[in-house]
């Protein structure tokens, strides 16, 4: 496995395995890696050639500071397990290298800036799409993995790539989960022991919305119950519960079999945010 800090590096290396006609899989990360962003690596592995994974904690699309002071990082560790899954190449550029200088264009993604996670971090999408457009033109791949937890990242990005024709197609894995149903987060890494136990109310509530909604319970009702439970819990305060459509994210007043619909929520344990999402059909 190479390890390479630099576009230039990269340039050589991609040109060779174009002579040699082999596909390429991106995989981008912020480090702090965990099963779920393996099971992207073992995706790119099994469908590409040739699997490069990014390690980049990306300081644009942090729209709170402490969080981005906070965010864990590990890059020893996450290179040993990227090692051991087999893959290819890491891109671990830094600050510098990724912003030589001040980023002045500015990334509008239209309605998806204007609900759920778009409303509640502005700017937050702006500095992923300036970001993942960095990598997908440094990197050129064929391929790029990334994770349904992350449901309305997945919309920008698809967004992304329609827009500016991308030449590469995008893979969607499936959330992977603790054995007790938590969604898998680098943030968990920062939760203690009585927030990790609390942390399980945001994938409870989300399959008990689900259960209620193909039983036909009218949404409002629904969430007025997740709501409930969520106020019964001090550790956790609840920022959205919400019906979208999955691809579009417009925000449902009901769920209706017709439509490709996700429950979406996020939460506070105490300055930790957390999301996660569950569909209710594909």
């Amino acid at each position: 496995m190479q390890v390479i800090p630099t576009p230039a590096q990269w340039r050589q290396m991609r040109l060779q395995l174009l002579q040699s006609q082999k596909s390429i899989g991106l995989v981008p990360t912020m480090g702090a890696l965990h099963q779920g962003h393996l099971d992207l690596v073992h995706q790119s592995i099994e469908k590409c050639d040739f699997t490069i994974v990014s390690i980049f904690v990306n300081p644009t699309q942090f729209n709170n500071s402490a969080d981005f002071q906070k965010y864990p990082q590990s890059l020893a560790e996450d290179l040993d397990l990227l090692k051991a899954a087999g893959v290819d190449a890491v891109f671990v550029p830094t600050v510098e290298t990724m912003y030589p200088s001040p980023t002045k264009l500015q990334l509008n993604f239209g309605s998806l800036e204007q609900v759920l996670e778009g409303a509640f971090r502005p700017g937050h999408f702006n500095g992923v799409g300036i970001v993942v457009a960095k990598l997908f033109h440094m990197i050129q791949p064929d391929y790029a993995f990334f994770g349904q937890k992350d449901l309305q990242q997945v919309a920008v990005i698809r967004r992304l790539v329609e827009d500016m024709s991308f030449p590469l197609s995008l893979q969607i894995v499936p959330t992977r989960r603790e054995v007790d149903g938590l969604a898998m987060s680098s943030r968990n890494r920062r939760l203690n022991p009585t927030q990790r136990k609390s942390a399980l109310i945001l994938y409870q509530s989300l399959q008990e919305a689900k259960a209620l909604l193909l039983q036909r319970y009218a949404w409002e009702k629904v969430k007025e119950g997740a709501e409930l439970i969520f106020q019964k819990n001090e550790e956790v305060e609840l920022e959205y519960f919400s019906l979208v459509e999955s691809d579009t994210f417009e925000i449902l007043e009901d769920y209706l079999p017709e439509k490709k619909t996700s429950i979406c929520v996020a939460a506070y344990l105490e300055d930790i945010r957390l999301i996660d999402n569950i569909p209710i059909n594909s």
